[in-house]
């Protein structure tokens, strides 16, 4: 799904920002050999395993897996599918019979799951299957017992596992909504309701994996006016939502990453204006914490003058 501009709001603020997922909305994203987050999920997975595939000890993703794998066969039985014997990702030509490695897909695809502990070879599958990242909420603890995740933006997998919410977002500047609401979250989101949420910043870097130890923070230049400053900016977004368990009062929270140009990715004079407004009521904090306090100024003329250029 395509970044979603009215959830661009301003003021800005730190805030959950959910919404209610009308019946039938998809939450999956098939992926593909070639494509750029398949390709960073694959390097993550064959190099890094460790650092994004992460439980604490004990817990058993069991149930959270058969779930996912029932989601991702209900909305995209091309990518995913379910039998007797196993589960097959028809479009990476690999898939699993129990715990072995079968298929006939791309030699790297079946290296990089092969190379994995058994326990974690279903959920390198989905990995790669589909665009999303992904972790597990438990409800009852406000906690993140497990984790999936190859792309993550300026955070680490190993720090995160097992915190509770209001622990997870204690480094976020501005957090105090997000910190007050945390025991609400996990309650709502692993009832029956299914909910998303956009979340977007502004990057001087293309690059999906953007683990602190594997990619280093990319300075905006300093002698670049607006439109040379632009042209290396990129408008990174996530899309995440949660599929429920209510029964086991656990969702699987899943993150779609997706990075555009910015001069590519604001199109429209509205949207223009409506990123412009969030970003001049920033708080310095929150300017610091996603490192677009250098580019602010230079961000905030070219936006000016895309929301009025492409009104006329």
């Amino acid at each position: 799904m395509a970044f979603d501009f009215a959830t661009v709001t301003a003021p800005f603020r730190m805030q959950p920002g959910l919404r209610a997922l009308a019946p039938g909305a998809s939450q999956l994203t098939p992926s593909r050999p070639g494509e750029r987050a398949f390709e960073e999920k694959l390097a993550a997975l064959t190099h890094h395993a460790d650092q994004a595939l992460l439980s604490i000890p004990g817990f058993d993703a069991g149930t959270a897996l058969q779930t996912l794998c029932a989601h991702a066969e209900a909305e995209h039985p091309r990518a995913l599918r379910r039998s007797p014997d196993g589960v097959h990702a028809p479009l990476l030509g690999w898939g699993l019979q129990g715990d072995t490695v079968a298929g006939d897909g791309p030699a790297e695809i079946g290296r990089c799951l092969a190379a994995l502990p058994a326990p974690w070879r279903l959920a390198g599958l989905l990995s790669l299957a589909f665009a999303e990242d992904f972790a597990v909420i438990d409800g009852q603890t406000a906690s993140i017992p497990w984790l999936a995740v190859s792309l993550p933006s300026h955070w680490s997998p190993q720090e995160k596992i097992g915190r509770h919410f209001a622990q997870v977002h204690a480094p976020v500047a501005d957090n105090r909504l997000l910190l007050a609401a945390s025991e609400h979250l996990a309650r709502l989101v692993t009832g029956a309701q299914r909910w998303e949420r956009f979340v977007w910043t502004i990057v001087p870097e293309a690059r999906l994996d953007m683990h602190p130890q594997r990619t280093p923070k990319r300075p905006w230049p300093e002698d670049a006016d607006a439109e040379g400053l632009v042209r290396g900016a990129f408008l990174r977004t996530e899309r995440q939502t949660f599929i429920p368990l209510p029964e086991a009062r656990q969702a699987i929270f899943t993150i779609h990453v997706e990075s555009r140009p910015l001069g590519q990715a604001v199109a429209a004079a509205e949207d223009a204006a409506a990123l412009h407004a969030a970003l001049a009521t920033m708080s310095e904090a929150v300017l610091a914490y996603r490192s677009l306090a250098p580019a602010r100024d230079r961000l905030l003329a070219w936006l000016a003058a895309r929301a009025g250029s492409t009104a006329r």
